[in-house]
């Protein structure tokens, strides 16, 4: 029996941040729509049981359950044996820690909800890209990215050379902007970025995570 269980699809980024720690640290874990071996499906009364603000990803962890992305990765971080994903150092963990709430906040909005779901998951006519949303998503994402960028450079990751948490809450949602083809445009501005995904990608639990991303219905290419 795996030591934890993730609620949510595997496709989430959130679930993939949650995920890349497990594999960090060593914790078995499965993912999945169900808990207590009851369906949990999105926006159902069985998620608002888990989580009353009707999120994933939801951790369980024998009796307890947890929601929260960050505050999940955290726990894992120091429930388990592995790697330390936090420095001891307080400034330095302190940086991780805004880094963390960035992305989480500022830098999701921006690249996942409004500019990446607009092209995998369009709501116009018959299905259609609303040209007018994309528009107006696209400088928000593109300075995401800027921003992301300019951090990098002399680092190999978000605070140092070493995995953070921080690097497991942005390596997912790079990781489809690397692989949407639309976003291309953007991406080449930014290659720091590219070479980071790339870093991120060879790592083992990029290997197991990071694979081409596959939504529902729809393929990265």
């Amino acid at each position: 029996m795996a030591s934890v269980y993730i609620v949510g699809p595997s496709f989430s980024n959130f679930v993939r941040s949650v995920m890349l720690v497990c594999h960090e640290k060593g914790i078995e874990h499965s993912v999945g729509l169900e808990a207590d071996g009851i369906s949990v499906g999105l926006h159902t009364p069985e998620l608002l049981a888990l989580n009353p603000f009707d999120k994933i990803p939801v951790l369980l962890h024998g009796e307890r359950r947890l929601y929260e992305s960050v505050a999940i990765c955290r726990y894992l971080d120091a429930a388990f044996e592995g790697p330390a994903l936090l420095p001891t150092d307080i400034w330095e963990r302190a940086v991780v820690d805004q880094w963390c709430s960035a992305l989480a906040t500022q830098v999701d909005q921006a690249i996942v909800r409004r500019y990446l779901l607009e092209l995998v998951f369009p709501r116009g006519a018959n299905g259609q890209v609303r040209a007018d949303k994309l528009s107006e998503a696209t400088p928000d994402a593109q300075k995401m990215l800027g921003i992301i960028d300019v951090r990098l450079e002399g680092r190999d990751y978000l605070a140092g050379n070493d995995f953070t948490l921080a690097d497991a809450l942005a390596a997912p949602m790079l990781d489809y902007m690397v692989a949407t083809p639309p976003a291309q445009p953007l991406v080449e501005a930014v290659p720091r970025v590219r070479a980071y995904v790339e870093r991120l990608r060879a790592r083992p639990s990029g290997q197991a995570v990071l694979v081409e991303p596959v939504f529902p219905g729809r393929t990265s290419g």
